[in-house]
């Protein structure tokens, strides 16, 4: 008995991985969802732009890679965010990833994930992921003969995925909406990979309250930001 059903699982396996290979070869886009280009101002935050290493290019692909937006986002208080968006290509085996693999590869651990629901006024629900990270590191100090001191480095980084009309927290939901839009469809949403991470302050583990306050910057950074670059094709959840 166990030695049919498990049988029967790896067949419906081998025919659901097999479907990828019916996937046309070559699709038409669908017009991308959002504006690709970060703005200079978000709410009281100031963007300068910051280069993409040639490392992450080669990684994403060609026609990944090459479509990349990032910005260093400061207040008047001297906090930093660091924001994202890459737009994919055609190819789904070298296409936009969850920070799920890139946090590990930079040293971090990730120590807590949550889907959140951000609220953006008359416009609806923008679902997205929430990570918190925490990596060591060796941060100089004045004494440069010492070499610096060992710290505790914690992050935050919330992402969505943004297609034609779709938005989703969740890179399984966006590989489905995919692979239904180039089977049914014929076609690719293209999807834009968007990020905000932010450090938190140095023992934010002793200090909650802190953590609290970050998050708080985030959520409202995120609404602000949404309405500048989503365009009016994608949809968002209802509120209530």
């Amino acid at each position: 008995m166990t030695t049919s059903r498990l049988t029967l699982l790896l067949a419906v396996l081998w025919a659901g991985l097999s479907s990828v290979f019916l996937l046309p070869r070559q699709l038409g886009f669908q017009p991308v969802g959002i504006t690709p280009e970060l703005p200079k101002m978000v709410g009281g935050w100031y963007g300068n732009d910051v280069e993409v290493s040639e490392k992450e290019r080669v990684v994403l692909g060609a026609d990944t890679g090459t479509e990349f937006s990032r910005k260093s986002y400061h207040n008047g208080v001297g906090y930093e965010m660091i924001v994202t968006v890459v737009l994919s290509g055609e190819d789904m085996n070298r296409a936009i990833h969850r920070p799920e693999r890139c946090m590990p590869a930079q040293g971090y651990t990730i120590i807590d994930k949550r889907a959140m629901p951000v609220a953006l006024p008359e416009r609806g629900l923008l679902r997205v992921t929430r990570l918190e990270n925490v990596r060591t590191a060796v941060v100089p100090t004045a004494a440069a003969i010492d070499g610096g001191t060992t710290q505790t480095l914690y992050n935050l980084t919330y992402y969505w995925f943004v297609g034609h009309t779709d938005t989703t927290d969740s890179h399984i939901w966006r590989t489905f909406l995919d692979m239904k839009d180039r089977l049914i469809h014929g076609y690719n949403q293209r999807w834009a990979y968007i990020t905000v991470a932010a450090p938190l302050p140095a023992g934010v583990e002793k200090n909650p309250a802190a953590e609290h306050t970050v998050d708080g910057w985030v959520q409202d950074f995120i609404k602000q930001l949404v309405p500048k670059i989503h365009k009016d094709s994608v949809q968002l959840e209802r509120a209530g």
